[in-house]
């Protein structure tokens, strides 16, 4: 846990989200900051913007990455899965275990990366089974939970809802509230997902609603902390908002800008 600065110093703290496997940024996010917290996201599955990296495409190759990201975009979320199955069957392996294997590849990377100390939640493409086995001493793994940072408290609530993409780390409704419940009121809510509002859950580019949460839009209105921090929409409408006096703030796709976003007090 971070302690207050000495004296009249300032505390910065540095946030991430949606790394998808930007090692050589995550290894500079730090710098100059008393604490990092990472949102999630970890994995790189498949770059939408470049579809030639992630562990699709190192398995499948460009082109069927490319008729993937077709597909999604045009939310034909059925014949995406189709797709998917078909080339599974061609490899002929455990897809579980292939997996596995290529995430815990860019796990180990990712959190060897990661400064001290790390505060960092789940995203919805992340494997939680696999985190706590490669968070060094100085990442705590934070989900339903809060810590004190500086003289403030930051609550952390992982993953996202369920979804027709079928991602990972994807829990209902309830298990999402009972999360937010648990964390009680704090002075900054970090959460993966935005709360349920059009502009923070509209992708520009990938020309869809993503799912948002309206329990989290509901603590935020209730418990009205200063700051809501969330990522999962690369590429929002809007990046940030009041909802009352909450600050609502999309910290940005770090896997795109490589930059984090910067919180002083």
């Amino acid at each position: 846990m971070a302690s207050t600065p000495a004296g009249n110093r300032k505390t910065r703290v540095h946030v991430v989200s949606d790394v998808h496997g930007n090692v050589r940024d995550l290894a500079a996010a730090g710098q100059g900051a008393d604490a990092l917290i990472c949102l999630g996201d970890l994995v790189l599955f498949l770059d939408y913007a470049d579809h030639s990296r992630g562990i699709f495409p190192d398995l499948f190759g460009r082109e069927n990455a490319d008729r993937l990201v077709e597909l999604r975009t045009a939310r034909r979320f059925e014949e995406a899965r189709e797709l998917g199955a078909r080339l599974w069957q061609g490899i002929g392996a455990d897809r579980a275990a292939v997996i596995e294997q290529a995430v815990r590849k860019q796990y180990a990377e990712m959190f060897a990366a990661f400064p001290t100390p790390t505060y960092a939640t789940y995203g919805n493409v992340d494997m939680p089974p696999l985190w706590r086995e490669y968070a060094g001493p100085g990442t705590s793994v934070l989900d339903g939970e809060r810590v004190e940072i500086g003289g403030r408290t930051f609550g952390f609530v992982g993953g996202g809802l369920k979804t027709p993409m079928r991602t990972p780390y994807e829990i209902d409704d309830e298990e999402y509230a009972a999360k937010l419940e648990a964390v009680g009121e704090v002075d900054v809510l970090c959460t993966h997902i935005p709360p349920e509002v059009p502009e923070l859950v509209y992708d520009t580019v990938a020309r869809r609603f993503e799912r948002g949460s309206r329990a989290l839009l509901e603590v935020i209105r209730r418990t009205r902390p200063r700051y809501a921090l969330f990522g999962h929409v690369h590429q929002p409408l809007t990046r940030r908002m009041r909802i009352g006096t909450t600050e609502c703030v999309n910290v940005g796709h770090f896997a795109g800008t490589g930059r984090p976003w910067a919180l002083e007090w």
